[in-house]
């Protein structure tokens, strides 16, 4: 196991190395000057000058490269060009937050969409099965700033009930939270839906119930561990994503985790701030795909890291 998890993070290199260099050059793609709008519309052109040699953009582009690669062995994203400080205590401050947010919305996800492809899967076509599967279809296709938005008017500007944005209080997590799990809870239902049904057509279900056993015992016991596998795999790519920063629901609600901080820093072409998330997300992504794999060998003793 060992082994196989120090060969992984050795792939986990040259990965990192392809989206550092990615990020690079796509955000030097961005449409407009960074230094004109971090000096300002109303800026002389020697103030603008100025702030693109504190930022490294006069230099060559290979140059800037080097410099950003060279910071990166030494663990240093830099400083960041609209906030002045530096990359990482400014994504430190955010992730607390963005943590909060993914941690609660995949818990309802989990619960919810194991639960529903569950009694979906055990009730094949009938009316209950069908109307799981339409609020499925309806939770995947649906738009999230658009949820998250007509969320706010019935529960915030209508009712009163909740809070519209901010992260004032304990209960201005609920409509992000909620806004963020319905994509995943149509996703782990479907998932588990068909997983469900394929397990409960295996030889030793059918042996299972001719023996005598409760239901609720072959359900939960046999099939739905035998059905795991691919559900695992589902919730960890959706906490990766979760975690790497919902950036539609955090604009929406304007809740202060990385998703928005990365939408403000593309916004003021924040380059070192962009790049610093990125390679964020390019790492949660990693460490969350490594955990589903070795979440696999526990799961299913018949899977071995040898």
């Amino acid at each position: 196991m060992l082994t196989y998890v120090v060969r992984r993070l050795l792939i986990a290199i040259p990965t990192l190395w392809g989206v550092a260099t990615g990020v690079f050059i796509m955000a030097r793609l961005l449409p407009g000057d960074p230094a004109r709008v971090i000096a300002g519309v109303l800026a002389t052109p020697e103030q603008v000058e100025h702030v693109r040699h504190q930022l490294g953009l006069d230099q060559p582009l290979y140059v800037q490269y080097l410099d950003f690669m060279g910071q990166l062995l030494h663990l240093n994203l830099g400083t960041s060009a609209h906030f002045g400080s530096p990359v990482a205590a400014e994504i430190a401050s955010r992730i607390p937050y963005t943590v909060a947010l993914a941690v609660t919305a995949i818990a309802i996800a989990v619960v919810v969409g194991v639960l529903a492809g569950v009694g979906a899967a055990i009730r094949r076509n009938t009316p209950l099965d069908l109307a799981i599967s339409a609020l499925s279809v309806f939770g995947i296709s649906m738009p999230v700033y658009w949820l998250g938005l007509m969320l706010i008017v019935i529960f915030a500007i209508q009712l009163h009930w909740l809070p519209a944005a901010g992260a004032d209080s304990p209960s201005s997590i609920i409509l992000p939270a909620f806004t963020l799990a319905v994509f995943s809870v149509g996703l782990i239902a479907r998932i588990t839906r068909g997983s469900m049904l394929e397990v409960l057509n295996q030889d030793y279900i059918r042996t299972a119930r001719a023996k005598g056993a409760p239901f609720r015992l072959v359900v939960f016991k046999h099939a739905l561990r035998n059905a795991l596998l691919p559900i695992i795999t589902t919730i960890g790519l959706q906490f990766g994503s979760l975690l790497g920063g919902a950036v539609l629901t955090e604009s929406v609600f304007s809740w202060p985790g990385v998703g928005r901080l990365l939408l403000d820093s593309i916004f003021f072409r924040d380059y070192p701030m962009v790049q610093g998330l990125v390679l964020l997300f390019a790492v949660t992504y990693i460490v969350i795909n490594l955990l589903t794999d070795l979440l696999y060998a526990y799961v299913d003793p018949r899977i071995r890291y040898d």
